[in-house]
């Protein structure tokens, strides 16, 4: 899964969460691409890549979803 924003690190999109979240913010928005999309989690854990497509993947991540929103990535 991709977040909304294309993260050039792993570095960058923890970071981005973190401002995020101080802002009272719920957290990051992500998806699915191409035809796997629209059935997205809305509670657990999920796998991100970045940079996306067509960019060669530089970064893999273990997120925490809860209502729908990115609260933490490892």
């Amino acid at each position: 899964m991709y977040t909304l924003k294309n993260f050039q690190t792993k570095k960058a999109a923890r970071e981005a969460l973190a401002q995020t979240l101080a802002a009272g913010k719920p957290g990051l928005r992500f998806y699915q691409p191409g035809p796997f999309g629209g059935n997205e989690p809305t509670e657990g854990r999920i796998t991100l890549e970045g940079p996306h497509f067509p960019e060669p993947h530089r970064w893999y991540a273990t997120a925490q979803v809860r209502d729908g929103f990115i609260v933490s990535i490892k």
